[in-house]
């Protein structure tokens, strides 16, 4: 049965949306493959990890077909296949015995299938769901603003996301692996038809990272639906549905510094350049550096067990208490190359306590950094 027959990249480029999410290893085979569904006109994708499903379409690839069908096959596999073509490529797929016959000029694969009835499907949350809508480019940059500073494997699971709130017309995303904290914010021109309670929510790091990757740099929509157990992203021909993260997520205001003794501003760029230099002699199990501020000048200095040293100094305007502390670099490099300002200014009270970065005339962005000890 020909199921499919279409140009290479209508087929690619819906299928790299929704296999990013798929696992190389799984203790269910299934959930390596992703369910292709024609229906008319109509060939949906869909890949889940139980956790996150994601599903997208496209009208231009049933050219050919003898019917509607459906199947599963393994997403890296056929996704690999169908990236080793030439991009102007003819490709069809045929359903031949429960194998799935890939044909492209005079190259033949046949891959395994399995029943599309066997693959497991998120239940879509019915009932009461909070929708608001951004433009991915909002979006996308809240992520990048704050993404960088959630726990990857954190015993504390509710650490391991991103803590979404939407307050009346506001909408704040926050992180924190608990060295580090991450705020942004951004306004809902439409919070909804009328203002509803606040509403916290924490999203799987998974569910974060992928988001970053689909979404795109533009000012088309991204409609988001709130559910109690739920959230759904739609964009594009994209709907992505996770789970949500059950717990309490740390009191965030808390953490951040209410007042500041001593404020310095400092120019991104050289300071990002001087710490990745500075870097170079820190080793993966111990990345601190020294920074020493005083009057017109700050030094940033790396060593390591072999007794090398680095030590960089840049002018800055700054008369206020002196100060040696000791940071992570990489929490550092973290906030200066998620953020685009040529600006940024480092606020403290002293050397025990958590330093705060903000941009000079902007509220919407917080990052904490905890020191440590040299």
């Amino acid at each position: 049965m020909l199921l499919i027959k279409t140009q290479r990249d209508t087929l690619l480029a819906p299928l790299q949306s929704v296999s990013g999410i798929v696992e190389k290893r799984h203790t269910l085979p299934i959930l390596s493959n992703v369910l292709l569904e024609k229906k008319g006109d109509t060939l949906t994708l869909l890949a889940t990890d139980i956790e996150i499903q994601i599903t997208t379409s496209t009208g231009q690839a049933a050219g050919g077909g003898d019917g509607d069908g459906a199947l599963t096959v393994g997403a890296r596999k056929l996704q690999d296949i169908l990236r080793s073509l030439p991009d102007s490529a003819e490709v069809s797929l045929n359903l031949d015995d429960k194998r799935l016959q890939v044909r492209s000029g005079k190259s033949r694969f046949t891959l395994q299938t399995l029943p599309a009835e066997d693959f497991p499907r998120m239940a879509i949350t019915d009932g009461e769901a909070r929708r608001i809508s951004v433009t991915q480019k909002q979006f996308r940059q809240l992520l990048g603003q704050t993404q960088f500073s959630m726990a990857a494997q954190d015993v504390r699971y509710y650490l391991n996301g991103l803590l979404l709130i939407v307050d009346g017309e506001q909408l704040r995303a926050v992180a924190t692996d608990g060295h580090r904290l991450a705020y942004a914010s951004m306004p809902l021109a439409n919070s909804g038809e009328a203002p509803t309670t606040r509403q916290e929510l924490i999203v799987p790091r998974k569910t974060v990272l992928e988001l970053n990757r689909l979404l795109g740099d533009n000012d088309d929509p991204l409609h988001i639906e709130l559910a109690p157990n739920q959230i759904r992203f739609q964009f594009n021909d994209v709907s992505l549905v996770s789970k949500l993260i059950d717990g309490k997520f740390p009191d965030y205001e808390r953490v951040i510094p209410a007042t500041l003794k001593n404020v310095v501003a400092l120019n991104r760029a050289a300071l990002l350049q001087s710490m990745v230099r500075a870097a170079i002699l820190t080793n993966e199990k111990f990345r601190g550096v020294r920074l020493v501020l005083g009057d017109g000048s700050l030094k940033i200095m790396a060593a390591n067990a072999e007794q090398e040293e680095a030590q960089e100094e840049i002018e800055v305007s700054y008369s206020g208490d002196a100060i040696d502390v000791g940071f992570n670099v990489g929490y550092l490099l973290d906030v200066l190359n998620n953020t685009s300002v040529e600006t940024v200014e480092w606020g403290f009270n002293d050397a025990n306590s958590s330093a705060l970065l903000t941009i000079p005339g902007n509220d919407r962005f917080k990052y904490v950094v905890m020191p440590m000890r040299i």
